[in-house]
């Protein structure tokens, strides 16, 4: 049933002509661009990365697959488009993969599926404490030079599971059991770190030390960096509070609403909805105050924003606690706190696109790495994204969209003596992107 060599059945006919199709094309491969990707990873050094973090048990002198070769198929992979680890059985053989993981198209194939599953079941807990570390190390390596300010958005996401896994628990919002990781990008887009958890809503104690750690590993590369925290109300802890004023962060956090801080807004309220009465065909009506208050197990009082917005839906009031002395209340909570907004995308594109919730093993050890695999694939395609031109779409477009322009591209591959050579359809439409980000993508960091 799988002979290659049997034509496919079902094909009508072109111009009066037989249509024969057949599995016989010798070196061709549907992931021209992955070539691309293995600059990138060049550049950023994303497997060595993590590779360094572990301990291989293995005989040296019997070892075929390196962990660095392990961990870079498998970012290949995620990046490409292929999530399930099964498919390394058929995509071993590629040329585009040997050619991205420094082989030539005639020597020994890859790693199959199984030798991939015992990688991700190899870390503990340590070693998964310095990929934590790893992949910071890497947010900063990013960076030409040392930013002056940095802006950390932190957030959770919920991931639904369907068998015995460690840690998964029960969530009465979304009604499914599953984990909630916390991740951390920056406002760039850059990944910085993710942790997985259980499906619970994140508590301040629990918070204070993944920031701790987090903050440790920046500062040691940039000591004198200005850090700005921004989360939802989830990360509006006393304890989150407290550890940003001891350590020098700035932030702006979502406070769920209290009859306590209502009150300071209810004259505002009642006039907004007044004014929209009047006039409800100007459309929504935003305004704005700001006050000192606290909540009980605050150690102090905070300068808190209310927006409050009126319109045909119904009035809208929000709260957000930040330490920002400078702006005003409408600049702070519109331009600064909205944009908070963009990590949704950054989860979207780690999740949807690089289908990150794919956290099915039984250990919880070996679901962590593979966050970590699949925020190793983030990193590719941003260096694909931050190569192409700028104010162009392709700075703008989505990871999925990348992968169908600049990756999902025919290759034909021809090993001669002393080259490869490969080609490319003639048609294909992304022919000037490509080759600007090919050029670029040498420089991509320093």
């Amino acid at each position: 049933m799988n002979d290659p060599t049997l034509p496919l059945p079902g094909l009508s006919p072109v111009g009066g002509k037989r249509v024969e199709v057949r599995f016989d094309g010798g070196l061709l491969s549907s992931d021209g661009g992955v070539l691309a990707l293995r600059e990138v990873e060049k550049r950023l050094g994303v497997a060595d990365r993590l590779a360094a973090c572990l301990v291989d048990p293995r005989n040296g002198a019997q070892i075929t697959h390196s962990f660095a070769d392990i961990v870079r198929f498998r970012l290949m992979m995620i990046a490409a488009g292929y999530e399930d680890g099964i498919d390394a059985n058929a995509l071993r053989g590629d040329p585009m993969f040997k050619m991205a993981l420094d082989l030539t198209p005639s020597q020994r194939d890859l790693c199959s599926q199984s030798t991939i599953s015992r990688l991700e079941n190899l870390p503990d807990a340590r070693a998964l404490l310095r990929m934590g570390r790893a992949m910071a190390d890497l947010y900063c390596a990013s960076f030409a030079a040392a930013p002056e300010r940095i802006t950390l958005d932190i957030d959770d996401t919920f991931d639904a599971v369907h068998g015995g896994q460690q840690l998964a628990l029960f969530n009465a919002h979304y009604d499914e059991y599953g984990f909630q990781p916390i991740v951390v990008f920056d406002g760039q887009g850059r990944f910085v770190t993710a942790v997985l958890r259980p499906a619970r809503r994140p508590s301040g104690k629990e918070i204070k030390p993944f920031l701790r750690r987090l903050l440790r590993t920046i500062r040691a590369h940039w000591p004198r960096v200005k850090i700005l925290l921004r989360a939802d109300s989830h990360y509006c802890a006393p304890e989150v509070l407290d550890f940003c004023r001891a350590n020098g962060l700035d932030y702006i956090l979502g406070v769920a609403p209290t009859s306590t801080l209502r009150r300071h807004v209810e004259a505002l309220e009642a006039s907004t909805k007044a004014r929209f009465g009047a006039a409800p065909q100007l459309g929504k009506l935003r305004r704005f105050k700001e006050f000192y208050d606290g909540a009980q197990s605050w150690s102090r009082v905070e300068r808190i924003i209310a927006r409050v917005e009126a319109g045909s839906e119904g009035p809208d009031t929000r709260f957000v606690v930040t330490n920002l002395t400078r702006r005003n209340a409408r600049v702070l909570y519109e331009d600064l706190y909205c944009r908070r907004g963009r990590a949704e995308n950054h989860i979207k594109s780690f999740k949807t696109h690089l289908a990150a919730d794919r956290t099915s093993c039984t250990r919880a050890t070996a679901n962590q790495f593979r966050l970590f695999l699949h925020a190793g694939a983030y990193w590719l395609m941003w260096g694909l994204r931050v190569s192409t031109p700028k104010r162009s779409m392709w700075r703008l477009a989505q990871f999925d969209t990348l992968r169908l322009r600049l990756i999902k591209i025919a290759a034909r591959v021809v090993e001669m003596k002393t080259m490869i050579r490969v080609h490319l359809p003639t048609s294909c439409p992304a022919q000037d992107v490509m080759r600007f980000a090919y050029a670029r993508i040498p420089r991509l960091v320093t």
